[in-house]
């Protein structure tokens, strides 16, 4: 059930949240200011608001419900074989997790492809994208592994860490409402709080993944070349970031909430 309720969360979630994923994805790869992503977004038109839907939909819904099944199973396998502490067992169950989700990047490289503008010409969909990068061999679909697998674990340990001492700091749920409330808060905070301290590693991870073919830049050199040309500021290479902030309260907290509430109704 914790994979079907993690299943469930990820497809709400990402109906909801994409045109602002869309936006912020143009942000993090071209250096925008939101006003502009938003117009290049107009440019494009309602026709492609939701082009490269389908890779998240695909990517995200098995991606969390691995996260949060695996997870669990993780957690109970390693706590009835060892004895090590429980902080240790649950960070390792959560780096686990998130290494097994880090096998679906190819759905995240065809996403990031489809919403670059700068390859509306050369697919209309995710199964030309597929079909474009099989030419360049299996590699092609692992470009920027890994920032995705740094992300992956360490943001997982930290979810999963401090979800529930988050929870406990809340007035306490005497409904079903209030519980829902505190479960959106819980992931709200969360949500924001990785998606900013983990930011600049899915700039890269988006720079590195818009390319199709030629060298395979290492996570350092693509990083540095990028600080170099937002002028070596930290401000631009958080262009985007405080809109992930709110998309990150919003979608983390739909994960959380539906999640449990599912979880409930199970």
């Amino acid at each position: 059930k914790h994979y079907l309720c993690g299943y469930c969360a990820a497809f709400i979630n990402i109906v909801v949240t994409f045109p602002i994923q869309k936006v912020l994805f143009r942000q993090q790869l071209y250096g925008l200011k939101t006003k502009d992503a938003v117009h290049q977004l107009q440019k494009d038109g309602i026709r492609n608001l939701y082009r490269g839907i389908l890779p998240p939909l695909m990517q995200k819904t098995t991606t969390l419900a691995l996260m949060f099944g695996l997870y669990e199973d993780f957690s109970s396998l390693l706590h009835s074989h060892t004895s090590a502490p429980e902080l240790l067992t649950c960070s390792m169950a959560a780096v686990l997790a998130g290494t097994t989700e880090a096998l679906l990047t190819p759905f995240e490289r065809v996403q990031t492809l489809l919403q670059d503008y700068k390859h509306h010409d050369k697919f209309t969909n995710t199964y030309q994208a597929f079909k474009v990068l099989k030419v360049y061999g299996i590699r092609e679909y692992y470009r920027g592994l890994v920032p995705i697998l740094l992300r992956n674990g360490s943001s997982n340990i930290l979810f999963f860490g401090l979800r529930g001492p988050i929870k406990q700091c809340l007035p306490e749920a005497t409904s079903y409402s209030a519980h829902l409330v505190n479960d959106f808060i819980c992931g709200g905070l969360l949500g924001a709080m990785l998606g900013s301290l983990f930011f600049p590693m899915n700039v890269v991870k988006a720079r590195m993944q818009s390319q199709i073919g030629g060298e395979f830049q290492s996570f350092s050199k693509v990083f540095v070349m990028i600080w170099l040309e937002r002028d070596k500021k930290l401000m631009h290479l958080f262009r985007g970031a405080h809109l992930n902030y709110y998309r990150s309260v919003l979608s983390w907290g739909i994960i959380n909430a539906t999640y449990e509430f599912l979880l409930k109704l199970l």
